[in-house]
C-alpha cells in the first residue's frame, strides 16, 4: 500500500479539538459539565462511604451498587479533567500512549458498568422470585466472584482494540482527533492503513457485551414483573415494584444514552459533527451524575444514612 508524503509516521503526541463547531462557547459548555462531574464524585463517594459504614447495607443489592459507584468515579474522571483543560486552557495535546491509556479506561470501565447492571438484575430477580433462598445463592463469595468475572471480561474485550492500534497502524492521515476525549473510532480513523479490522473488532466488541446484557436484564425483568403482579398483597407488590423502578431507571438512561451515542455516530451522517461529540460526551457523563441521585433519593435506607450522617 502506498503512503502518502503527508501521513505522519507513529505520532508521540495527538491533539483533541473538544467539540468541533463549538469552539468559540467551549468555555461555557465547561461550566455544567464540571457541576455535574463535582456531584459526580460527591455524590459516589458519599454513596461508598454510607454503604461501607453500615454494616445493615452489606447485602449483595449494595455491594454491587458500590461496584457502580467505584465505576462510575473512574469513568467521570477518564474524561472530565482533561475535557475541562481543552475547554477552558486549550490544553488540547495528548500523549500518545496516553490517548490509547483513556481510550482503554473508558471502553473498559463502560463494560464494567454493563456488567454490573446485569448482575444487579440477576439479584432482584432472585430476591424477587426466589426471596427463600436468595441470601444462599447470593453469597460474599458469589459477589465478589461477579465482579472479578465482570472486570476481567471487560478488560480482555477491550485490550485487543488497544493492542491493534498499537501494533498494526504505522502511519496516521492526521494527529487531530475531531473528539473531546479518545474514543476508539476516533482514533481509527486517524489512520493511513486498513482500518476494517479496528472497525469490525470494535463492534464484535460492542454487541457482543451490550448484546449479552441487555438480553438478560430484559429477562429478568419479565420474570420480576409477571411474579410481582401475582403476589397476593398489595403492599408487598408495591415494595417489590418501587425497588424495581429505581433499577430500572439507572438501566434506561444507561442503554437509551449509549445506544443513541452510537447510532447517531453510525448512521446520522446528516447531523452536525458538534451534536455527535457533545452527545457522546453526555452519555459517559450523564450516568455517573445520575446514579447517586437515582439510589439517594429512591433507596430509603440510603436516604435515611445520609440524613443522620449530615444531622449529627
Amino acid at each position: 500500500m502506498s503512503i502518502s508524503n503527508t501521513t505522519v509516521f507513529m505520532p508521540s503526541v495527538l491533539r483533541l479539538v473538544g467539540i468541533p463547531g463549538l469552539e468559540s462557547v467551549q468555555c461555557y459548555i465547561g461550566i455544567p459539565f464540571c457541576v455535574m462531574y463535582l456531584i459526580a464524585l460527591i455524590g459516589n463517594s458519599l454513596l461508598l462511604n454510607i454503604i461501607k459504614s453500615e454494616q445493615s447495607l452489606h447485602e449483595p443489592m449494595y455491594i454491587f451498587l458500590c461496584m457502580l459507584g467505584a465505576t462510575d468515579i473512574v469513568l467521570a474522571t477518564s474524561i472530565v479533567p482533561k475535557m475541562l483543560g481543552i475547554f477552558w486552557f486549550h490544553l488540547s495535546e495528548i500523549y500518545f500512549d496516553s490517548c490509547l491509556f483513556q481510550m482503554w479506561l473508558i471502553h473498559t470501565f463502560q463494560c464494567i458498568e454493563s456488567g454490573i447492571l446485569l448482575a444487579m438484575a440477576l439479584d432482584r430477580y432472585v430476591a424477587i422470585c426466589y426471596p427463600l433462598r436468595h441470601a444462599t445463592i447470593f453469597t460474599h463469595r458469589l459477589v465478589i466472584q461477579i465482579g472479578t468475572v465482570v472486570t476481567l471480561r471487560a478488560a480482555i474485550l477491550v485490550a485487543p482494540c488497544l493492542l491493534l492500534i498499537k501494533c498494526r497502524f504505522k502511519f496516521y492521515h492526521t494527529t487531530i482527533i475531531s473528539h473531546s476525549y479518545c474514543e476508539h473510532m476516533a482514533i481509527v480513523k486517524l489512520a493511513a492503513e486498513n482500518i476494517q479490522v479496528n472497525k469490525i473488532y470494535g463492534l464484535f466488541a460492542a454487541f457482543t457485551v451490550a448484546g449479552f446484557d441487555i438480553i438478560f436484564i430484559i429477562l429478568s425483568y419479565i420474570m420480576i414483573l409477571t411474579t410481582i403482579f401475582h403476589l397476593p398483597q398489595k403492599e408487598a407488590r408495591f415494595k417489590a415494584l418501587d425497588t424495581c423502578i429505581t433499577h430500572i431507571c439507572v438501566f434506561l438512561q444507561f442503554y437509551l444514552l449509549t445506544f443513541f451515542s452510537f447510532f447517531t455516530h453510525r448512521f446520522g451522517s446528516h447531523i452536525p459533527p458538534y451534536i455527535h461529540i457533545f452527545f457522546s460526551s453526555m452519555y459517559l457523563l450523564v450516568p455517573p451524575f445520575l446514579n447517586p441521585l437515582v439510589y439517594g433519593l429512591k433507596t430509603k435506607q440510603i436516604r435515611n444514612y445520609a440524613v443522620k450522617m449530615f444531622s449529627s
